[in-house]
């Protein structure tokens, strides 16, 4: 009996055999797994390199597409029983349309069927843009084992579903084949997850390159903006210059040892000194009519203009440049032309840039300026004989800073504003400007002004119902009087006879000047005490507080630097409105701030008239002289 006490070790090791076996083919399975899912992912990292080398647009056309293709031809190849799509979501219609098949599967091939809807009794057919309800993809994502799977992130969501279509497998129990098929599912989930994944980076990336091109103009916007910015400076550098050259150089001459000009030279040197002066206020009041025009802030100063007397005076300031260089000025006013109501030193701004530009651009020939009258509309035209300007060029004109350089005009001549400020100053008037030019034929530029505004029509219309009132009711003081037009702007800045204090009188009314710069100060000093007024100087705020609480008698008008080394015009201003007896006195600011919306500024504050310097001395006289 005891020689069959061991057999049972034998038998104990034939019946773990098959256990061995059941551990291989998992183990063999699982490696099948994971070197299905590794190659996959090598294969979606070079389809990702690969959409990084193309431009956005075909990123846009073909990224996801291409990854979304690589996942089904990649399972596709794994799976011998299985057959893989991909339906992307159309929520407008509650489908899944599917979109992607495997690549090999020919379009005339019959389509696969997703068996297993036990709960609806029917198949799908799985082929390309068949749609599938969401409702049905769910339960196909719900039933055991799983036919799809769904492709979403936590930024969009569900965008699409992996879905397969199984084929029988007949094989034994414990076949390798077999245990791959049962772990298929863990490979789809997993390879759903790498596809999402894959997706998002893709559309990461995309918003990170199209944050960078948007970088990337916006620092080619900051360079081209930096570089007309230094363009600008340059050209304003040089504008300035010029004229200021020649100031100081003739003010040298005139001051200088030993020189003693005749008394006509004198009297030419301080025409060109006064002419300059001008040039360089002109390209300084460009540069703030341009801030202005930006902010909304150009005001008209609407007046009758003469328009044969300005035309004139226009020609005249350009008759000089046109005969340095040869040029024949043209003038054609229609006879019927008399009057417009307009801003007079607007107009001429406007007809002076236009004029200048078209004696920079010729070099031989002329230069002209008709004004003519059609209907209800002035047409001011400046023409030339120079070298014209292309469709192209015509077409960026009126843009800031923009210019033309040619081999006829130097490269920093002039600020590129003079164009944009015409037209909007032109706009402002109610019109418009015109332009007409072919290259090598010259040059047409026509600003068109309406010859009457509409106020002015109102206003006349209420005038005339004035006086005939005034007429009907007898009244023969206001009849006899001649009705003229209320003004709209302050008359002439020509300050007339009657604004200067009789020398007879013994009336000399007492004006209060704060002005730190003694220059500054020195030249009004002079000028309103030759109109008859008495001036009290003071250099700083503090002064001023002891001359007004010295001086008995209150002075008629304060004039007021802003800039002041001691303390801010503006709070001064403040501390005078505050007082009894100083709120009622009138202040008029002369200062150099001249940017948008300091008048304004100074207004609010309390001031009652705001003039800029450099002062227009008939100007501050006129002003002055309202109060007195």
């Amino acid at each position: 009996m005891q020689q069959y006490s061991s057999l049972p070790e034998p038998n104990s090791q034939v019946d773990a055999t098959p256990t061995v076996l059941t551990t291989m083919q998992q183990l063999q399975a699982e490696l099948w797994l994971e070197q299905s899912l590794s190659r996959l992912q090598n294969r979606l990292n070079d389809c990702l390199l690969s959409l990084l080398s193309l431009t956005s647009n075909q990123q846009t056309v073909t990224g996801e597409s291409e990854i979304f293709q690589t996942v089904v031809d990649e399972l596709n190849s794994v799976l011998n029983h299985t057959k893989v799509a991909i339906a992307l979501v159309e929520p407008q219609k509650n489908v899944g349309k599917v979109c992607f098949v495997p690549t090999s599967t020919s379009r005339n091939s019959p389509s696969l069927v997703i068996e297993g809807m036990v709960e609806k009794k029917k198949k799908l057919p799985l082929k390309l843009a068949e749609e599938i309800d969401i409702d049905d993809l769910q339960l196909l994502a719900q039933q055991e084992p799983a036919s799809a799977w769904q492709l979403a992130n936590d930024i969009d969501g569900v965008i699409g579903w992996l879905i397969i279509a199984r084929t029988p497998v007949k094989s034994e129990t414990n076949s390798f084949q077999h245990t791959c098929v049962q772990i298929t599912p863990q490979l789809l989930t997993r390879a759903a997850q790498q596809c999402v994944t894959t997706i998002t980076q893709l559309r990461k990336i995309q918003s990170l390159q199209h944050q960078c091109q948007q970088l990337k103009t916006i620092n080619q916007e900051l360079e081209r903006t930096n570089q007309l910015k230094n363009q600008f400076l340059a050209n304003t550098s040089h504008e300035i210059r010029t004229p200021l050259s020649s100031i100081t150089g003739f003010i040298h001459l005139l001051i200088a040892q030993g020189y003693e000009p005749s008394k006509e030279r004198h009297q030419e040197y301080l025409t060109i000194i006064q002419s300059s002066s001008k040039h360089l206020l002109a390209l300084i009041n460009d540069i703030l009519d341009l801030s202005k025009i930006e902010a909304n802030q150009l005001e008209i100063q609407w007046e009758q203009v003469d328009l044969q007397k300005l035309c004139r005076n226009v020609l005249i300031i350009l008759k000089e440049k046109a005969t340095n260089k040869g040029l024949k000025l043209s003038l054609e006013l229609d006879p019927n032309v008399n009057t417009l109501l307009a801003d007079s030193l607007r107009l001429k701004q406007m007809l002076l840039n236009l004029l200048f530009n078209a004696v920079k651009f010729t070099t031989n020939g002329s230069v002209g300026l008709q004004v003519k009258l059609n209907n209800s509309w002035i047409y001011f035209t400046v023409w030339d004989t120079g070298i014209g300007i292309s469709q192209e060029h015509q077409a960026k004109l009126f843009q800031p800073y923009f210019q033309i350089y040619n081999s006829v005009v130097s490269q920093h001549e002039g600020t590129g504003l003079g164009l944009v400020v015409t037209r909007k100053l032109a706009e402002l008037h109610g019109g418009r400007v015109e332009v007409e030019s072919e290259l090598g034929s010259g040059s047409r530029f026509t600003i068109v002004l309406p010859l009457k505004q509409q106020d002015e029509e109102i206003q006349e219309d209420a005038e005339i119902e004035e006086d005939t009132e005034r007429r009907r009711r007898g009244d023969a003081e206001n009849s006899s009087v001649p009705v003229s037009p209320r003004p709209r702007v302050p008359a002439s800045y020509e300050v007339s006879l009657r604004h200067r204090i009789p020398a007879s009188s013994s009336y000399s009314p007492n004006i209060l000047l704060v002005e730190d710069d003694a220059h500054n100060a020195q030249l009004i000093q002079i000028y309103l005490q030759k109109l008859g007024y008495h001036i009290h100087l003071a250099n700083n705020a503090d002064q001023m507080w002891k001359i007004l609480d010295q001086d008995q008698q209150k002075p008629v008008v304060i004039l007021l630097d802003i800039k002041l080394p001691d303390e801010n015009g503006l709070a001064i201003i403040k501390n005078l409105r505050e007082h009894q007896q100083y709120r009622t006195i009138p202040i008029i600011v002369q200062t150099a701030m001249a940017m948008k919306g300091d008048r304004e500024i100074c207004l609010a504050a309390g001031v009652n008239e705001y003039i800029s310097k450099p002062i227009d001395l008939p100007l501050l006289g006129n002003l002055i002289s309202k109060y007195i």
